[in-house]
């Protein structure tokens, strides 16, 4: 399993951006995503987790390496909408 955590992910928009990012470097991939504490795990045979990474910021996103189990809640950054659902 690779994680990430993607501080700059607010909303359903942003959940569906990545999903796709991630199915773009690998169709096959199991991807589980909490908006709440901004994680997405990643289940992939065809891509690494720099490949997964790229996809991702490529989408527009800037996601981190996660370490450890999920991070508690934290609030989204200001402003709430990435704009993607406007």
């Amino acid at each position: 399993m690779i994680s990430f955590e993607v501080n700059d992910m607010t909303c359903g928009h942003c959940v569906s951006m990545i999903t796709k990012a991630i199915k773009g470097a690998d169709r096959d991939a199991q991807v589980a995503i909490d908006l709440a504490s901004k994680r997405v795990d990643i289940n992939s045979s065809a891509a690494d987790a720099d490949e997964l990474k790229a996809a991702i910021l490529d989408a527009g996103y800037t996601p981190v390496k996660a370490v450890g189990a999920a991070a508690p809640t934290t609030a989204g950054k200001s402003g709430g909408c990435c704009g993607g659902c406007r």
